[in-house]
């Protein structure tokens, strides 16, 4: 027997499909007035990110790939400076000191990132879901460019470990114990917590393209790009991208971290940051946006 809708949620189901046209003749609006210098609204941020999206759905998978791949290569720049980092301050101040500390070279891969528009999972998340949330992609097709996207992440930070976790040690820029204590902080809290915390990193990451949206020149977007993503390092937001790269580092390079722990943990935070950039920003903010027709 199939069970009903909720009745808020078949209205919401039945109105979307009644206004669709109407929704469609407002981005079209929207999109056309978006470059008239003026402050952004939210229909603004949204109608961009939206038609950002589908341009990504447009591009060859490989090329697609090859951006991912480019990412999760950036990214470890944030990972060797937190090394770096934890290394030189490690005897000099507690620990309670040090993992907030470390927050502030958590930024540096972001923006090489960003600035550079390569893709990266956790700000994806949201503007890939919103073309689906408006029915001109389907579920299968964002199942698929997030696994591309997610594979070529994870296989740049695996290339990037490998190569800089072995020009490090050769450079005495940090050592093994650096890397099985970074990757024992990420993956000391249980599964649910990671999952919670996991949440939390992919909202912001989320929030983060949307501003990005909103900004022009570059110098308030590497802000933008910097407040958000220290706020992650700083509270210990689990985000799983550069945690890929910290937590694979303690496997490769220690006798820390099993695979168990390393699998554990990349399932849990790749499942927690979708969570966190679809169902905060995007279904919410695309449901904010429909419910006005």
């Amino acid at each position: 027997m199939q069970l009903p809708y909720p009745s808020s949620f078949a209205k919401f189901v039945t109105a979307m499909k009644e206004n669709q046209e109407e929704i469609d003749k407002k981005i079209a609006e929207v999109h056309n007035q978006s470059d008239n210098g003026a402050v952004k609204s939210d229909e603004d941020i949204l109608v961009d990110q939206l038609c950002e999206g589908l341009e990504t759905y447009q591009h060859k998978k490989t090329n697609v790939f090859l951006s991912a791949l480019i990412a999760g290569l950036e990214i470890g720049f944030s990972f060797l400076l937190l090394g770096m980092l934890h290394h030189i301050l490690k005897d000099r101040v507690g620990k309670d000191v040090l993992y907030p500390l470390l927050a502030f070279a958590y930024p540096i891969g972001f923006i090489i990132v960003v600035l550079g528009r390569s893709i990266l999972f956790t700000e994806q998340t949201s503007l890939l879901t919103l073309p689906v949330l408006h029915k001109r992609r389907s579920v299968l097709e964002l199942a698929q460019l997030w696994g591309i996207v997610i594979l070529g992440n994870i296989i740049g930070g695996y290339v990037f470990t490998l190569f800089a976790g072995n020009m490090a040690l050769a450079l005495d820029l940090f050592t093994r114990d650096t890397m099985a204590e970074i990757a024992h902080h990420v993956t000391k809290a249980n599964s649910w917590l990671i999952l919670g915390s996991a949440v939390l990193a992919g909202w912001l990451m989320a929030v983060l393209s949307w501003l990005l949206s909103s900004s022009r020149d570059t110098i308030s977007r590497i802000l933008i790009v910097y407040i958000i993503t220290f706020t992650v390092g700083f509270a210990g937001f689990h985000h799983s991208i550069v945690g890929n790269i910290e937590v694979f580092a303690g496997l490769v390079f220690t006798d820390k971290i099993s695979m168990g722990d390393y699998l554990n943990f990349q399932a849990i935070a790749l499942l927690g940051n979708a969570i966190g950039g679809v169902v905060f920003v995007a279904g919410l903010r695309y449901r904010a946006f429909a419910s006005n027709f």
